[in-house]
């Protein structure tokens, strides 16, 4: 396996474990997505360019027909933080949807050797134009041979939340969701007695108040109900 360093030709990286062990485990990974979600992983290995822009071009992993998405495998740590893999691989990803016009992208990531996780990435254009200015002034300087600029993007998109996480451990989350189960009811009444005194008010009304309870329109036409002090 090699890569392209610049005027130096290919670098080799044979010898790099975390490249040769991500290459290896790949075709495992794409087994796995597909045992688990019941979702084929197609066009593996195809080689894409953008129709605008041809220079611009992008070897897929996969393509998720059934999700309209392109698909991703990356094999990382077991110490690896979601936030910091999404962050490395995000400009991949994004490139991979700008080329091919896909709207989603599927990040399937092995953690080490035990666990194994399925991130869902929107396309985001702003953060694609950004790309798309880094990417050109990139190549503006394989053509020229000038050092490249740094391009620094501020806008970093978010994965859609795609995860089931088990709570049970969390003392914050047992109380909160005991305090929950116990006043729902009381939620329900508070929230229906809302709606009635909003319905009690009549359109040309900006302030109605009366047995300790005050409802007050703003210049919106929203109305906001609250305690009146004693």
């Amino acid at each position: 396996m090699a890569r392209e360093a610049g005027d130096g030709g290919a670098e080799d990286l044979s010898d790099k474990l975390p490249v040769m062990l991500g290459a290896w485990t790949e075709a495992f990974n794409r087994q796995w997505y597909e045992k688990l979600t019941g979702q084929a992983v197609s066009r593996v290995g195809e080689a894409c360019a953008c129709p605008v822009r041809p220079w611009r071009t992008a070897t897929l992993d996969g393509v998720v027909e059934a999700r309209g998405a392109v698909w991703e495998a990356k094999h990382t740590s077991a110490f690896a933080k979601p936030d910091e893999v999404l962050a490395r691989y995000m400009p991949q990803l994004q490139h991979a949807m700008a080329v091919t016009g896909r709207a989603l992208a599927l990040l399937s990531v092995i953690y080490g050797n035990a666990r194994w996780e399925v991130y869902e990435i929107a396309a985001d254009w702003m953060y694609q134009e950004d790309l798309l200015e880094a990417e050109m002034r990139f190549w503006r300087s394989v053509q020229t041979g000038e050092a490249p600029a740094i391009c620094i993007v501020d806008h970093v998109p978010k994965p859609v939340g795609v995860r089931e996480v088990n709570m049970a451990g969390s003392n914050a989350w047992a109380a909160a969701a005991a305090d929950w189960l116990t006043n729902r009811e009381a939620a329900k009444l508070h929230a229906s007695a809302c709606v009635s005194l909003r319905e009690l008010i009549e359109d040309d009304v900006a302030v109605a108040y009366g047995h300790g309870v005050e409802a007050r329109r703003n210049k919106a036409g929203a109305v906001s109900i609250k305690e009146l002090a004693a």
